[in-house]
Protein backbone atom coordinates (compact mmCIF):
# COMPACT_ATOMS: atom_id res chain seq x y z
CA UNK A 1 0.00 0.00 0.00
CA UNK A 2 1.32 3.45 -0.30
CA UNK A 3 2.90 3.84 2.70
CA UNK A 4 4.58 7.29 2.22
CA UNK A 5 1.36 9.21 0.68
CA UNK A 6 -1.12 7.71 4.05
CA UNK A 7 2.14 8.68 6.40
CA UNK A 8 2.39 11.69 5.02
CA UNK A 9 -1.77 13.01 6.41
CA UNK A 10 -1.23 11.15 9.43
CA UNK A 11 -0.27 12.83 12.83
CA UNK A 12 2.46 11.56 14.23
CA UNK A 13 2.03 9.12 17.26
CA UNK A 14 3.68 11.50 19.83
CA UNK A 15 1.70 14.44 18.83
CA UNK A 16 -1.29 12.50 19.52
CA UNK A 17 -0.24 11.52 22.76
CA UNK A 18 0.85 14.81 24.04
CA UNK A 19 -2.11 16.54 23.01
CA UNK A 20 -4.06 18.41 26.19
CA UNK A 21 -6.87 16.94 25.59
CA UNK A 22 -5.63 13.10 25.11
CA UNK A 23 -3.63 12.95 28.26
CA UNK A 24 -5.80 11.76 30.36
CA UNK A 25 -6.04 8.28 28.23
CA UNK A 26 -2.11 7.48 29.51
CA UNK A 27 -0.85 5.24 28.09
CA UNK A 28 -3.96 3.26 26.46
CA UNK A 29 -2.43 5.38 23.06
CA UNK A 30 1.13 3.80 23.31
CA UNK A 31 0.13 0.47 21.67
CA UNK A 32 2.04 0.22 18.20
CA UNK A 33 -0.60 -1.01 16.07
CA UNK A 34 -3.24 2.56 16.68
CA UNK A 35 -0.54 4.07 14.63
CA UNK A 36 1.28 1.08 12.45
CA UNK A 37 0.14 0.59 8.68
CA UNK A 38 -0.19 -2.92 8.54
CA UNK A 39 -2.42 -5.01 6.95
CA UNK A 40 -4.42 -6.13 9.78
CA UNK A 41 -4.16 -2.63 11.53
CA UNK A 42 -5.61 -0.96 8.34
CA UNK A 43 -8.30 -3.58 7.52
CA UNK A 44 -9.64 -3.51 11.00
CA UNK A 45 -9.75 0.23 10.85
CA UNK A 46 -11.46 0.10 7.69
CA UNK A 47 -14.02 -1.70 9.29
CA UNK A 48 -14.37 -0.19 12.65
CA UNK A 49 -14.43 3.33 10.79
CA UNK A 50 -17.11 1.95 8.09
CA UNK A 51 -19.26 0.68 10.66
CA UNK A 52 -18.92 3.82 13.14
CA UNK A 53 -19.86 5.95 9.90
CA UNK A 54 -23.63 4.41 10.19
CA UNK A 55 -24.33 5.09 13.70
CA UNK A 56 -26.68 7.27 13.61
CA UNK A 57 -25.81 9.07 16.87
CA UNK A 58 -23.39 12.41 17.49
CA UNK A 59 -20.14 11.62 18.37
CA UNK A 60 -19.39 9.20 15.95
CA UNK A 61 -15.34 9.96 15.68
CA UNK A 62 -15.15 9.12 19.75
CA UNK A 63 -16.86 6.08 19.40
CA UNK A 64 -14.92 4.63 16.71
CA UNK A 65 -11.04 5.90 18.65
CA UNK A 66 -12.56 4.30 21.70
CA UNK A 67 -13.36 1.60 19.54
CA UNK A 68 -9.78 1.30 17.98
CA UNK A 69 -8.24 0.71 21.00
CA UNK A 70 -9.28 -2.50 22.60
CA UNK A 71 -9.47 -3.65 18.46
CA UNK A 72 -5.62 -2.83 18.46
CA UNK A 73 -6.27 -1.38 15.04
CA UNK A 74 -5.04 2.08 13.60
CA UNK A 75 -6.79 4.83 15.20
CA UNK A 76 -6.06 7.48 12.48
CA UNK A 77 -7.68 5.71 9.94
CA UNK A 78 -10.60 4.84 11.83
CA UNK A 79 -11.73 7.85 12.94
CA UNK A 80 -11.00 9.59 9.67
CA UNK A 81 -13.45 7.03 7.88
CA UNK A 82 -15.65 7.78 10.17
CA UNK A 83 -16.38 11.26 8.12
CA UNK A 84 -17.68 9.40 5.28
CA UNK A 85 -21.05 10.40 6.82
CA UNK A 86 -20.62 14.48 7.05
CA UNK A 87 -22.97 17.32 7.10
CA UNK A 88 -23.70 16.80 3.09
CA UNK A 89 -24.00 13.21 3.00
CA UNK A 90 -26.09 11.94 6.28
CA UNK A 91 -29.38 12.75 4.54
CA UNK A 92 -28.53 11.13 1.19
CA UNK A 93 -26.89 8.48 3.32
CA UNK A 94 -29.62 8.15 6.06
CA UNK A 95 -32.41 8.12 3.69
CA UNK A 96 -31.06 5.39 2.12
CA UNK A 97 -30.48 3.29 4.84
CA UNK A 98 -34.34 3.73 5.66
CA UNK A 99 -35.48 2.98 2.71
CA UNK A 100 -33.30 -0.21 3.56
CA UNK A 101 -34.98 -0.83 6.40
CA UNK A 102 -38.52 -0.78 4.75
CA UNK A 103 -38.19 -2.96 2.24
CA UNK A 104 -35.97 -5.50 4.75
CA UNK A 105 -39.33 -5.37 6.90
CA UNK A 106 -41.47 -5.30 4.18
CA UNK A 107 -43.15 -1.96 4.91
CA UNK A 108 -43.59 1.42 2.70
CA UNK A 109 -41.55 4.11 3.78
CA UNK A 110 -44.10 6.50 5.38
CA UNK A 111 -42.51 9.67 5.35
CA UNK A 112 -44.27 12.91 5.60
CA UNK A 113 -43.55 16.20 4.96
CA UNK A 114 -40.26 17.31 6.17
CA UNK A 115 -40.55 20.32 8.86
CA UNK A 116 -37.66 21.73 10.48
CA UNK A 117 -39.21 21.67 14.11
CA UNK A 118 -38.34 19.38 17.21
CA UNK A 119 -42.23 18.19 16.80
CA UNK A 120 -41.61 16.68 13.63
CA UNK A 121 -39.13 15.04 14.43
CA UNK A 122 -40.17 13.72 17.73
CA UNK A 123 -43.43 12.59 15.61
CA UNK A 124 -41.29 11.00 12.84
CA UNK A 125 -38.98 8.93 14.41
CA UNK A 126 -41.40 7.56 16.57
CA UNK A 127 -42.74 6.03 13.46
CA UNK A 128 -39.46 5.64 11.64
CA UNK A 129 -36.98 4.34 14.04
CA UNK A 130 -37.23 0.49 13.47
CA UNK A 131 -36.71 0.28 9.80
CA UNK A 132 -34.03 3.08 10.00
CA UNK A 133 -32.31 1.91 12.72
CA UNK A 134 -32.28 -1.83 10.77
CA UNK A 135 -30.87 0.20 8.08
CA UNK A 136 -28.32 1.01 9.35
CA UNK A 137 -27.37 -1.93 10.79
CA UNK A 138 -27.25 -3.36 7.61
CA UNK A 139 -25.80 -0.86 5.57
CA UNK A 140 -22.71 -0.63 8.07
CA UNK A 141 -22.40 -4.34 8.41
CA UNK A 142 -22.26 -4.59 4.96
CA UNK A 143 -20.10 -1.72 4.59
CA UNK A 144 -17.74 -2.73 7.52
CA UNK A 145 -17.31 -6.15 5.65
CA UNK A 146 -17.05 -4.99 1.96
CA UNK A 147 -14.04 -3.18 3.61
CA UNK A 148 -12.35 -5.20 5.30
CA UNK A 149 -11.99 -7.53 2.90
CA UNK A 150 -11.38 -4.72 -0.01
CA UNK A 151 -8.28 -3.71 1.69
CA UNK A 152 -7.20 -7.56 2.44
CA UNK A 153 -7.31 -8.11 -0.79
CA UNK A 154 -5.92 -4.81 -2.33
CA UNK A 155 -3.23 -5.01 0.20
CA UNK A 156 -2.52 -8.73 -0.65
CA UNK A 157 -2.33 -8.02 -4.59
CA UNK A 158 -0.01 -5.13 -4.04
CA UNK A 159 2.48 -7.35 -2.25
CA UNK A 160 2.60 -9.84 -4.24
CA UNK A 161 2.79 -7.46 -7.63
CA UNK A 162 6.18 -6.09 -5.07
CA UNK A 163 7.43 -9.51 -4.63
CA UNK A 164 7.36 -10.27 -8.30
CA UNK A 165 9.10 -6.82 -9.48
CA UNK A 166 11.43 -7.73 -6.76
CA UNK A 167 11.89 -11.31 -8.46
CA UNK A 168 12.30 -10.17 -11.66
CA UNK A 169 14.74 -7.61 -11.32
CA UNK A 170 16.62 -9.75 -9.44
CA UNK A 171 16.49 -12.50 -12.18
CA UNK A 172 17.41 -9.47 -14.24
CA UNK A 173 20.62 -8.96 -12.14
CA UNK A 174 21.53 -12.78 -12.29
CA UNK A 175 21.65 -12.89 -15.98
CA UNK A 176 23.87 -9.75 -16.39
CA UNK A 177 27.25 -10.39 -17.43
Amino acid sequence: MPRKLIKRFMPSDQLIREHKHLRWLGTLLHDPNLWHLNRRSVSGAFSLGLFMAFVPVPFQMVLSAIGAIPLRVNLPISVALVWITNPITIPPIFYSCYLLGCWVLGQPPALHGFELSSEWLAHELNIIWKPFLLGCFIAGTISSILGYVSVRLLWRWYMVRQWRHRRASQLREATKP
